[in-house]
């Protein structure tokens, strides 16, 4: 085993630096990453890591290229939508290996190499699919940011961690009420539970619904490629198509 003196010993790189700091942010959190954290678990002072990183928002991207370098390639044999299926899930798998990944990625400001190569291949998938490239565009707008393995949600179901827990008779009378003023709510909350009160409020299987949407966007891609739709002349949903614009000149 290599003593912590010796690791400490070892040549300072950029590839050191950025896996020490994904090391700590998956320890700790994101909030504990910082130019001199960072320096005090590799031994150094933190001058020494600007000669790798030029800053804190340069590390962090670095940490989401480490991140992103953890999405698997599809098998060559797949067909597009089983294939960008498969990418999509990879970078989910990832994210989850790294909790702190969602917030980094959700406050970039500029896009890496690293970062334009996983949207370049994922679009390039779509393409050699047959898929237009109009399409394509409107496809990766609309996966948004599950292309990077996670979902915004309509709410934070999770209670904060020192919410008093309502007595059972708390919990009857918010039930009775939601019954009476949201009942189809309630309908749908029930079937999600299975009819089960006792799993009430613990929310749903995320990676379940994540999955669902997903295959939700891929298959409504997959009809409007075999449809052949096109982005200029759709109908606008009132009734009244989109008049062709004419070329230019």
């Amino acid at each position: 085993m290599v003593r912590a003196d010796e690791r400490r010993r070892e040549p300072l790189t950029a590839a050191r630096v950025l896996q020490t700091a994904v090391a700590l942010a998956d320890a700790q959190g994101l909030a504990a990453v910082s130019m001199r954290n960072v320096a005090q678990e590799l031994g150094v002072v933190p001058m020494a890591l600007y000669k790798h990183v030029a800053d804190k928002e340069r590390l962090v991207d670095g940490m989401v290229d480490v991140v992103v370098g953890e999405f698997e390639p599809a098998d060559a044999a797949l067909d597009w939508q089983e294939a960008v299926r498969c990418r999509v899930l990879s970078a989910r798998r990832a994210v989850q290996r790294h909790p702190w990944a969602r917030q980094a990625i959700e406050t970039r400001t500029r896009r890496t190499p690293a970062v334009l190569g996983y949207m370049d291949s994922l679009a390039g998938t779509f393409l050699a699919g047959g898929l237009s490239p109009d399409l394509v565009h409107h496809v990766m707008h609309a996966l948004g940011n599950r292309i990077w393995g996670f979902s915004p949600e309509m709410f934070d179901e999770a209670p904060p961690a020192d919410a008093p827990v309502p007595s059972p008779e708390e919990q009857a009378a918010v039930a009775a009420e939601v019954a009476r003023r949201f009942p189809h709510i309630l309908r749908i909350a029930t079937a999600a539970t299975g009819g089960d009160p006792s799993r009430a409020g613990q929310g749903c299987d995320e990676d379940f619904e994540f999955v669902f949407a997903l295959d939700l966007l891929l298959d409504g891609a997959a009809r409007l490629h075999g449809a052949g739709w096109a982005s200029v002349g759709r109908p606008t949903g009132d009734g009244q198509d989109v008049p062709d614009v004419p070329d230019a000149g």
